[in-house]
């Protein structure tokens, strides 16, 4: 009798429970044939891997390997200049990177400048050239994308390429990339990116202390003049292994 009474009552709670309700019992309902006490709760539909709110961070990612890439001489034109031999120089306008190699001739490098908002003008010098240099990305870009991991060793999945190029004491950096979509566009967040096999061969003809100048397009002749140094070459670093502290590729 009191089974009888059970499955009444149930049946009654059923008939009077609201819709939403009534879609729950249903559930339990269609898991088989036995009462619904005794079965197991319905699955749970999960979450979606791209939510951020539920996405497991990781301290540390892999870059992947680091292969011998073959250096490749970009381009050399003929310009008119009365740069120090050796300087750069970066056409934003342009999109490319010049190393001047005299005062007629120069390295004309393709290259991804910063989009609208992350661009700067000026001159640095270079203080440290790294080889498969390992990413740490700065906490205003994690904030952005949670998916980012603390740090990410060197290696080809590594944003930062094959080498990166310290500027003085900035976080900007001219550096590797394996993504030949976003040479000459305005993608990075203020780091000017070079292929691969292109950042390899300018770190062979460069030296620490080689002064680096941003300009929005190319000056008139009169001024292209390479600015005074002002970073002591004595305590400028070569760093075949060094970590990037705060990177924005």
């Amino acid at each position: 009798m009191w089974r009888v009474a059970v499955v009444a009552a149930v049946a009654v709670s059923v008939a009077g429970a609201t819709p939403a309700a009534a879609q729950w019992f249903q559930q339990w309902e269609d898991q088989g044939r036995r009462p619904f006490w005794e079965q197991a709760p319905p699955r749970q539909t999960e979450p979606s891997p791209s939510d951020p709110s539920i996405y497991q961070r990781q301290r540390m990612a892999l870059g992947g390997a680091r292969p011998d890439i073959e250096p490749e001489a970009p381009q050399t034109i003929a310009l008119e200049n009365n740069y120090t031999p050796n300087s750069i120089i970066i056409d934003t306008a342009s999109r490319k990177l010049y190393l001047f190699l005299s005062n007629s001739q120069a390295y004309a490098y393709p290259i991804a400048v910063g989009r609208q908002g992350f661009s700067w003008m000026g001159t640095e010098y270079v203080s440290r050239i790294a080889e498969w240099p390992d990413w740490h990305p700065p906490k205003e870009m994690i904030a952005r994308d949670r998916r980012l991991p603390d740090k990410m060793t060197g290696g080809l999945r590594n944003p930062l390429g094959a080498r990166a190029i310290y500027l003085g004491t900035s976080l900007y950096r001219i550096h590797g990339t394996n993504d030949a979509n976003s040479i000459g566009r305005a993608a990075s967040s203020g780091c000017f990116r070079m292929m691969n096999k292109h950042v390899v061969h300018l770190t062979s003809q460069i030296v620490v202390g080689t002064p680096v100048t941003v300009v929005k397009r190319m000056p008139p002749l009169e001024d292209r003049v390479t600015p005074p140094p002002t970073l002591p070459i004595r305590s400028a670093v070569f760093n075949r292994s060094a970590s990037l502290t705060d990177p924005m590729p």
